[in-house]
């Protein structure tokens, strides 16, 4: 190149801040700025007339020339490199990542090949850091959601009659990637248990008090009335404290797997029996329960205390969810194989759009919402019948009832 030239080059090439490099077809240098001689350690003018070899690792002289005569073919502008990685040699022999971008052109019938080169050498021990902080965290991450996935895996209830909205829900929650937004809705689901657990308790506890206070109040004998009115106050307090106790065991016996069964062979007339007189203590004013016919022969090998439990927390919410002067039906019928217990009332019913999630626990209807009740019992009551081979389901119609059906097997096995 002329000496005017080669002037003007230098002067263009200092002003720019990457490196620049200018070869020609013969792969050798024609001229550099101070920026490459600084970026690969040479002295000035050091690096004229050397071939292009001198600044790439011996590692990749091989390909270098077969790359570099498909760019001279197609003599286009492009970033060199691209879905490649390309390091540069220092004249001390370390080797370093880069990149460099390709412009072709003419001068004097002649082509040259001007590269701007970068050294990426922070950007990449940066890119480095941050994929080791990233696989750091998300081993943390997969670690916490295997803790995460175990604690929300118990705390699940497979309900084969939800529809596929709740079965994708469940699908999704079994895939759980995300473990801090899990995190978050574990400690919401506590949040909301405690608050419920308070509230259950804390009502029943007031009256209990109220009723304890105005006792030691009437002391004449002409007001043994109002001193049985408080008397069964606290009666049916402490019969619902109970209740709540028990379904509160119930729930950490299942999700710990410390149920024991006991089957034996029982009348359930003395089950029905037992059931019937706890919850005549509950009626509302006019409210009857009436008595299943013909079941003095019908036996069962069943575990007695769940067949107890679960009767007597279907007809507990049939006396709660139905008005005063209603009655309760209980119906119980029997085959070679199953027995079947209905419990039916006129009370409140069900909202159809509450009826797919009404097993769930702690989900209470939209129009319970104002009545005592913790959301657990029928939840309990079908992963009981689960475990022992039997399944319950219901009928509603808000406003007009319920009949809640369980299917018991006669011979547990």
């Amino acid at each position: 190149m002329l000496s005017k030239e080669k002037d003007i080059f230098n002067v263009l090439f200092e002003a720019v801040s990457e490196g620049v490099v200018v070869v020609n077809e013969q792969q050798n240098i024609v001229s550099v700025n101070s920026s490459i001689d600084k970026m690969f350690g040479y002295n000035p003018e050091e690096l004229v007339n050397k071939p292009l070899n001198v600044l790439i690792p011996s590692t990749y002289h091989a390909g270098h020339g077969a790359h570099f005569k498909g760019f001279m073919k197609n003599k286009e502008k492009r970033q060199m490199g691209n879905g490649r990685e390309l390091y540069g040699a220092r004249k001390n022999g370390d080797v370093f990542p880069l990149e460099a971008g390709l412009n072709p052109f003419k001068i004097y019938g002649e082509t040259f090949v001007m590269a701007l080169v970068v050294d990426i050498s922070v950007r990449k021990q940066q890119e480095e850091e941050i994929n080791k902080l990233n696989e750091g965290l998300e081993k943390k991450v997969q670690e916490r959601t295997k803790e995460l996935s175990t604690t929300v895996n118990e705390l699940k209830v497979v309900n084969l009659e939800l529809d596929s909205e709740n079965h994708k829900r469940i699908q999704a929650e079994n895939k759980i990637k995300d473990a801090l937004k899990k995190e978050k809705e574990l400690n919401e689901l506590k949040t909301k248990f405690l608050s419920l657990v308070s509230h259950e308790f804390k009502t029943p506890l007031s009256g209990i008090l109220t009723s304890t206070m105005l006792l030691g109040k009437y002391k004449l004998a002409e007001q043994q009335e109002k001193r049985d009115k408080h008397l069964e106050i606290i009666t049916n307090k402490v019969h619902y404290l109970n209740n709540i106790l028990n379904d509160f065991l119930s729930v950490e016996k299942l999700e710990t797997g410390k149920i024991n069964y006991k089957f034996h062979t029982f009348k359930l007339s003395k089950v029905v029996d037992e059931v019937i007189y706890n919850a005549n203590m509950l009626l509302k004013g006019g409210q009857k329960i009436n008595y299943p016919e013909n079941i003095d022969d019908i036996s069962l090998t069943q575990d007695e205390k769940t067949v107890e439990l679960a009767l007597s927390n279907l007809l507990n919410n049939a006396i709660k969810y139905s008005p005063e002067n209603t009655d309760i039906n209980i119906h119980i019928q029997q085959d070679k194989t199953h027995t079947f217990i209905k419990v039916k009332d006129n009370g409140i019913g069900i909202p159809k759009a509450d009826q797919k999630n009404i097993f769930n626990r702690y989900f209470r209807a939209e129009n319970a919402l104002l009545t005592e009740g913790t959301g657990i019992g029928l939840n309990i009551i079908k992963s009981h019948l689960k475990n022992l081979g039997g399944t319950i389901s219901f009928k509603s119609k808000e406003g007009v009832g319920s009949t809640f059906t369980m299917k018991i097997i006669n011979k547990a096995k």
